[in-house]
């Protein structure tokens, strides 16, 4: 996350609305891991946010306000935890 002097800027509000399983607006996405017709991968302020599913299509991105549009068919939603979320026990044997 960007510094400004010094200070951390606030975190972006992260939302999500999906419709019928075909579109789905993500709010707070700081960046596009990767992404394919199967899988987007983006990074939010909650994790790391993996969306599966078939003939996925980012249909609009603005990564200056963190938001994307998405159709296809939307078969899964998951995060993995930020690093930092982890605890200790977790990053030695996880």
């Amino acid at each position: 996350m960007p510094e400004t002097q010094g200070q951390k800027l606030p975190a972006r509000r992260h939302r999500m609305a999906l419709e019928g399983r075909e579109r789905l607006s993500v709010e707070g996405v700081e960046d596009v891991s990767g992404f394919d017709e199967s899988l987007v991968a983006l990074r939010t302020p909650l994790g790391e946010l993996n969306i599966r599913g078939e003939g996925l299509h980012i249909e609009r991105i603005d990564l200056e306000q963190g938001q994307l549009e998405l159709r296809g068919k939307i078969v899964e939603l998951g995060y993995d935890e930020p690093p930092e979320a982890r605890s200790l026990w977790s990053r030695l044997f996880g």
